[in-house]
């Protein structure tokens, strides 16, 4: 036979052998971006491996022994203005060679999205166009009763799905999420504090993403562009102490307000971003005003959880909403300098050598510039 052919043929054989991976998504969980976590899921259960390097050839591996089907393998970012090639394995299961770009030295390009919900439908066209760095969810990544079992609290598919309706994104793109009550749903309604309808401890998204902290509630560093981002746990307040009570207490003596005050008055970054999937003004109101002077000791706050574009000023402060769905007509805040309600994602860029900070609210059917603001360095 041929040499060529014979090559040809033994690799053709060799690729067959192999189950393909095909859903695949970065997260962090170390407190800032020199490491990145790559998941994968597989249909039978094996180690885990992941080979990368700043080239095709990759050359460099992590393992993780064991076995399982659901992989999360670390590994270190060491080169800046770069793109890094990789791949996952686990037994005969292997991806195909992807990549993504390393972190970059002067322009950080971050885009904010919310309300996915596992949809299908959304085009992120214009989110790709802007070549992000890093993708954040304000909330609501899953989709409702999307669940393996009505009880399931384990259950990771309404999560599996979200991925693979962006499936070259997330290949792409490390993805940090913030929690909204439909990242924890167990049950089509909470018939009562016995059957709830969440559950709080978000069990199944601690289990598929990869978070800082204690991961419900996390902080999250990018050093060369002296920004802080900060996510905490609120949303539906309105039903805390109730059956469907959607997330974890938030008064001045509970445990998340407790660490958010900690790390608000340890934190040095020059821009602090907080996250959460309540409306700004409901927030603003909690812990008796508490939250509020907390988040004013930030940058800007970010919710997701209404269906339009806004941003308020207030005392000094910016608060912003957006959704990948629009038309929304609930939430609205009566001190909003600006609202639209077109469906729309949240573009910040920062320039480490001008030391700024650029919001844009964008439309997401062309990714037209709804709303802008510059924003410097606070006073440290």
């Amino acid at each position: 036979m041929n040499p060529t052919l014979l090559a040809f043929t033994f690799a053709l054989l060799s690729t067959a052998a192999f189950a393909k991976v095909e859903r695949i998504w970065m997260t962090h969980q170390s407190p800032d971006n020199s490491k990145i976590v790559i998941s994968w899921e597989t249909s039978s259960p094996g180690d885990s491996v992941v080979e990368f390097g700043t080239s095709p050839q990759l050359g460099e591996s992590v393992k993780v022994d064991g076995s399982r089907t659901l992989h999360h393998v670390e590994i270190p970012l060491v080169q800046k203005d770069t793109v890094y090639h990789y791949r996952v394995k686990s037994g005969d299961q292997v991806s195909e060679i992807n990549t993504f770009k390393g972190y970059p030295s002067k322009l950080l390009r971050i885009a904010v999205v919310a309300n996915i919900r596992a949809d299908a439908k959304l085009n992120f066209a214009a989110i790709k166009k802007d070549d992000p760095h890093l993708l954040i969810s304000a909330g609501d990544t899953a989709m409702q009763y999307q669940f393996a079992t009505e009880a399931d609290k384990e259950a990771t598919k309404s999560h599996s799905t979200a991925i693979d309706t962006q499936a070259d994104l997330f290949k792409s793109t490390p993805f940090m999420v913030s929690l909204g009550n439909l990242d924890r749903k167990i049950r089509p309604n909470g018939l009562s504090l016995e059957e709830p309808g969440y559950d709080i401890a978000a069990t199944g998204y601690r289990k598929f993403f990869a978070l800082p902290g204690k991961e419900w509630i996390w902080a999250w560093d990018i050093p060369d562009f002296d920004l802080r981002l900060i996510s905490v746990d609120m949303s539906h307040t309105g039903d805390f102490g109730k059956p469907n009570q959607a997330c974890n207490a938030f008064d001045k003596s509970s445990e998340q307000f407790r660490w958010f005050e900690e790390t608000m008055n340890a934190t040095k970054a020059g821009f602090v971003v907080t996250m959460y999937g309540e409306t700004g003004g409901t927030v603003r109101r909690h812990a008796e005003g508490g939250w509020k002077r907390l988040i004013e000791k930030g940058t800007l706050a970010i919710s997701g959880e209404c269906y339009h574009a806004e941003r308020t000023e207030l005392d000094g402060m910016t608060y912003y909403n957006s959704s990948v769905r629009g038309n929304g007509t609930f939430g609205h805040d009566p001190h909003a300098s600006f609202s639209d309600k077109a469906a729309s994602y949240q573009l910040l860029t920062l320039d480490s050598e001008a030391g700024t900070l650029k919001s844009e609210l964008k439309a997401l059917d062309d990714g037209r510039v709804l709303d802008s603001k510059t924003f410097t360095k606070r006073a440290k």
